[in-house]
């Protein structure tokens, strides 16, 4: 770990610092990921206009989508146990609001333009009555406007892909919709950084409510010492000493300087001494403010990224992999394993067979013979990314082998990609398969489909039945 001299103590890298660096690499995926793909296929795409799943560089059909509740699992399950680990280490590391709200606070309005004057104090609003302050304000919500179009068009590039989007650019008047989501998000993205801002954190967002129910004693979050520093407020949280000397008096050894770098740096305006607080996003910028002061001293932050168990309990090390954390890593596991065993037995086209209303027609040929016919109408799906030519066979029961045969179609059709093509197809037999005077026999079969010069990969295989009629009526049949 990278660390920094100051005054003869070695001090860590901020963890500010690193969450800047974890930002940047999430953007560049959000943004870049969306532009690869494999063969025509995306890593993720859920594409409404033409009924496509792609996941990991498969596409899947409509009907395929039983494996979207796989991935929702997924998600829920990986969040729920990043925070019974880490405590709301999502909200400060991985959530688009956090991410977004950092871009324009620390980024545009302080680095870029200067409207605040320090990162590390995010109490201090700017003094918006300057004339000059209010021409870089205004920059600044331009500027996030921008942003905000772009982040819009990003995450619809996971339901359209770009390469439709920027085709669909050319006639906007035809696709008002896809448009009008993307200034819509935009808006929202505006309204939310720049005037809603950690307010969404507190009082909109319900991740918050949820995470003291997940939480146990052995979570991670940020905690101020209470043996080291002092107790700051009482029980009901009522702050009982605002100077270091009032704290001292009380208790001598009470390290906590109360300089209160820890509440000016919060976002969501919160004093870490408090406690627990649902406002707390994990963000470690109170950790970094008190690793500074207390470094200066020769001595170890009085905020730390630990558990209760371990600093305020005083019973021990935190335990990461406890039985709970095992269980939600277990179940993960257990369902990335059936994602894939799922998606690996993706079919290639698909093929729904339907049995015609007559049930079968009996014709006498001019020679004499009988033939029986039944007639399917088969819905085929061609999922590939090209156009292919199709044909069936007829596996029939043992002892039945060539027997059945397929009148219609006489040859091989082509289907285009993502089109359902529909086909009249008619089995039809010259022999004798049952002699039964009681009542017609049901004889299951298979239908085998598959795309010509691909037999080996793409072909599927459909159980359905073929009906022959009673001995006395293809007797009586004309």
């Amino acid at each position: 770990m990278s660390t920094e001299k100051q005054e003869g103590i070695a001090i860590p890298t901020p963890w500010r610092i690193k969450r800047y660096y974890f930002y940047a690499i999430v953007t560049i995926i959000a943004l870049v990921l969306p532009w690869i793909t494999i063969e025509g296929n995306h890593f993720f795409l859920l594409s409404f206009d033409k009924l496509k799943l792609h996941l990991a560089f498969v596409e899947f059909d409509m009907q395929e989508l039983y494996l979207m509740p796989f991935l929702l699992m997924l998600m829920f399950l990986g969040i729920f146990g990043m925070t019974v680990m880490g405590g709301r280490v999502f909200c400060g590391w991985v959530c688009p609001q956090t991410v977004f709200r950092v871009i324009y606070r620390d980024l545009i309005e302080t680095k870029i333009l200067g409207l605040r004057k320090r990162i590390k104090n995010k109490q201090q609003e700017p003094d918006m009555s300057k004339a000059e302050n209010k021409v870089k304000k205004v920059i600044a919500v331009l500027l996030w406007t921008l942003l905000s179009l772009i982040a819009g068009a990003d995450f619809l590039w996971y339901f359209v892909p770009p390469e439709d989007f920027f085709a669909y650019l050319t006639n906007p008047m035809e696709h008002m919709t896809l448009f009008g989501s993307v200034l819509g998000i935009a808006l929202f993205l505006v309204y939310d950084i720049i005037f809603l801002k950690e307010n969404f954190c507190v009082y909109v967002c319900p991740y918050s409510r949820v995470q003291s129910v997940l939480y146990d004693d052995h979570t991670v979050m940020a905690l101020y010492d209470t043996h080291r520093g002092g107790g700051i407020y009482d029980e009901h949280h009522n702050k009982l000493f605002t100077k270091q000397k009032e704290l001292q008096d009380f208790k001598p050894t009470a390290e906590c300087t109360t300089c209160e770098s820890c509440v000016t740096v919060c976002p969501t305006h919160i004093d870490i001494r408090k406690g627990l607080q649902l406002e707390c996003i994990n963000c470690l910028e109170c950790v970094d403010a008190c690793t500074t002061v207390m470094g200066k001293l020769g001595k170890p932050s009085l905020v730390t990224w630990s558990s209760d168990f371990e600093i305020i309990d005083q019973k021990g090390k935190t335990q990461y992999f406890r039985p709970k954390i095992l269980a939600y890593i277990a179940l993960l596991v257990g369902l990335m394993i059936i994602l894939a065993m799922m998606g690996s037995t993706k079919e290639h086209m698909l093929l729904n067979i339907n049995k015609e209303n007559r049930l079968y027609s009996v014709n006498r040929m001019p020679d004499s013979s009988i033939v029986v016919e039944n007639a399917y109408e088969f819905l085929l799906q061609n999922t590939e990314n090209q156009k292919l030519k199709y044909f069936f066979d007829v596996i029939p029961p043992k002892g039945m082998e060539g027997k059945i045969i397929i009148t219609k179609p006489s040859e091989p059709f082509t289907a285009v990609p993502g089109i359902k093509k529909k086909k009249i197809v008619v089995l039809s037999t010259t022999e004798m398969l049952v002699n039964d005077r009681r009542q017609d026999t049901v004889i299951p079969i298979t239908i085998r489909a598959y795309a010509l010069g691909h037999e080996d990969r793409i072909v599927v295989f459909r159980e359905s039945t073929f009906t022959f009629p009673r001995a006395d009526i293809i007797e009586t049949t004309k």
